[in-house]
């Protein structure tokens, strides 16, 4: 496993924007980009890194503020485009066979396929939040969200007894893991650079949106908005399964599908 740094600087920026990427696999294998969501680390992939690692290489993004073992801060969902598309021009010849992104990653992987400047392959956008939220709802949903992620990281006990699933053990984990680094301030302007954006363009050869039906309410509409876009879209819906909870609960149903598109 290598571990590499990019640092961008901006005249108005009062501090660094460090994105990490952990790399794994073989070096001139097929590459696959994993950006994972708000709240959680790039430790969320490693069950299906081990079925896939063999065959590609995987480069898996630490999401500024939801980073392991130094303080980062959250600093908008374009800026972490700009650093992936800045990453992947340097390091990969522009070029990303697969790339997936999970909520908040999906929310990133759109705004770079919106800019069209590397090329992706297929891309995967799980859950992505591509709609805004009505500007009064935007400031009460943040404040209330953080709040959700604290409760996450100091009542673990608790909601592991409230829920008793091995999805929600895997993200009460994962949000445990990041809180220390990123704090309350993260998911604060995590969750305000996702609800004050929409998506206006998309491009790509091969695009794809997924949701579990248990978040359809919250996702039926950003499919919805994405076919507006690029009716060429594949949807895919997942019966029973919640936010993120297909990646968590059956790795080796996404590391099947993620194999299917690169080698076929």
């Amino acid at each position: 496993m290598w571990r590499f740094c990019l640092s961008l600087s901006e005249e108005k920026r009062t501090f660094a924007a460090i994105m990490n990427w952990i790399t794994f696999g073989k070096e001139k294998a097929p590459t696959l980009l994993l950006i994972p969501g708000l709240g959680v680390s790039y430790e969320i992939f490693l069950p299906l890194v081990r079925l896939l690692e063999e065959r590609f290489r995987i480069v898996a993004v630490e999401v500024d503020g939801f980073t392991l073992g130094k303080q980062t801060r959250f600093t908008s969902v374009d800026d972490q485009a700009a650093q992936v598309i800045t990453y992947v021009q340097k390091h990969l010849n522009g070029h990303l066979d697969c790339t997936y992104g999970l909520s908040l990653g999906g929310k990133i992987l759109s705004r770079v396929l919106e800019r069209d400047e590397i090329t992706i392959d297929h891309a995967i956008l799980d859950a992505a939040p591509l709609l805004p939220l009505p500007r009064w709802l935007v400031g009460p949903l943040r404040y209330y969200q953080a709040f959700n992620v604290w409760t996450c990281y100091r009542w673990t006990r608790f909601w592991r007894w409230v829920f008793h699933s091995h999805y929600f053990d895997i993200l009460l984990d994962e949000c445990k893991k990041t809180y220390p680094f990123g704090g309350r301030q993260a998911v604060l302007d995590g969750y305000k650079s996702v609800y004050t954006n929409k998506l206006e363009r998309i491009s790509g050869k091969d695009i794809h949106f997924w949701y579990g039906t248990k978040e359809a309410f919250v996702a039926k509409p950003q499919a919805k908005h994405l076919l507006a876009l690029y009716p060429e879209a594949h949807v895919q819906i997942f019966q029973g399964m919640n936010h993120g909870q297909l990646l968590i609960d059956h790795p080796d149903e996404v590391a099947e599908r993620m194999s299917n598109l690169i080698e076929h």
